[in-house]
């Protein structure tokens, strides 16, 4: 039997702090290769990625497997009581930066597809999809390796992202759907002056302020039948002026919004630049935008999919698990374009926090969850 924990301790040792892979996805190649699967590194912008599938190739029934070994840099080391990359374990506690975002999640199913296709070779194929580049842009990532199966005629006939959905207890949260996210950065280009003399000056504060506020009262909806409500921040406003007797020549902000499945990106930028020529027209100051959609929202609608992880999850946890689509993005805004997906993964109370940690009983239930799901699924 292959060992999650063992291989979530190797996989933690490697320093893959984006965008680096720091040997994870050599190490994995090689478990794989060993089993009997076909691995292909599909690397790209400078990004390693890597496919592999055991199973004929275009199978009626092909299981895939999303995830990704690149973690985030450890903040200060003083902050760590273990090595980050050590993958020290404690009282059953696994303790290293990836130990639940989300080299576990890869150990995991890596060693229950390893298991199930030697115990019970499936009619069909396993297909794992591993990239190196989530917690960074992912540009070259999981769309890379998608672009690479649509060239190659690879598909997956359904995909679980194996990324922490648990709140606080093992089993309690499946992801169906994310909500989509967009960054606005807006400048404010006035007239500088003296502040003792504003009328011969055009303040681009005061006109981002105005902005910033109708943009942050502003009600974007109050939710959707699967999706909480959409939000917008505004996460900064500068100038950079040191001065207090200047009134600056230009003000810059940043906006950030996370929205469902009531809005588009496309929609949202036309909306946000509306309200900048609003301010414009009161004001005189005009203002540049530049929007950057990093993923729309998405829903793989409750059924079949959902169906078979939840009674896995549930047979394995005792645990009913809700449908949710809460949280930030992932690399399932990227799948769901390929063929449906949802993500179920360990609880992910300390991600990205120093002294990042897992019981390692859960990283062993969540292989026996995978395990079963691969199971029903070919059944």
């Amino acid at each position: 039997m292959t060992d999650p924990v063992d291989l979530s301790v190797r996989l933690i040792r490697c320093p893959s702090v984006t965008p680096d892979e720091g040997g994870a996805l050599d190490l994995l190649e090689q478990e794989l290769g060993a089993a009997g699967f076909a691995c292909t590194r599909v690397d790209r912008g400078g990004i390693g990625n890597l496919f592999a599938r055991w199973g004929a190739k275009g199978a009626a029934r092909t299981f895939g497997f999303n995830g990704h070994i690149d973690v985030v840099p450890v903040g200060d080391p003083a902050g760590w009581s273990h090595d980050p990359f050590g993958g020290e374990i404690a009282d059953g506690i696994l303790w290293g930066r990836g130990a639940t975002d989300m080299k576990t999640g890869v150990a995991a199913f890596v060693a229950a597809a390893v298991d199930f296709v030697q115990d019970t070779p499936p009619d069909g194929a396993v297909i794992l999809a591993i990239t190196g580049d989530e917690e960074g842009d992912a540009e070259h990532g999981t769309r890379a390796l998608l672009d690479w199966m649509d060239a190659q005629g690879e598909a997956m006939r359904v995909c679980l992202v194996g990324e922490p959905t648990c709140p606080d207890t093992m089993g309690e949260m499946i992801k169906i759907g994310r909500r989509g996210s967009m960054t606005a950065r807006v400048v404010a280009q006035g007239v500088q002056g003296h502040s003792a003399y504003p009328h011969l000056a055009k303040n681009p504060v005061h006109a981002m302020a105005r902005l910033a506020d109708r943009l942050a009262s502003h009600v974007l909806d109050e939710g959707t039948a699967h999706f909480d409500p959409s939000t917008l921040a505004v996460t900064t406003i500068d100038t950079g002026n040191p001065a207090n007797n200047v009134i600056p020549a230009a003000c810059r902000a940043t906006v950030n919004i996370r929205f469902n499945d009531a809005h588009d990106g496309a929609g949202l930028a036309e909306w946000l630049q509306a309200m900048a020529d609003q301010v414009t027209a009161e004001t005189g100051v005009p203002f540049e935008m530049s929007v950057r959609v990093s993923g729309e929202s998405f829903l793989t609608p409750p059924g079949p999919l959902s169906d078979l992880v939840a009674n896995a999850v549930e047979a394995e946890t005792g645990v009913t698990p809700r449908l949710s689509t809460s949280g930030g993005t992932s690399d399932a805004r990227f799948v769901k374009d390929h063929c449906p997906v949802v993500e179920f993964g360990l609880v992910g109370k300390t991600m990205h926090q120093a002294d990042e940690h897992v019981p390692t009983a859960q990283i062993v239930q969540l292989k026996a969850i995978y395990q079963r799901i691969l199971r029903d699924y070919f059944a």
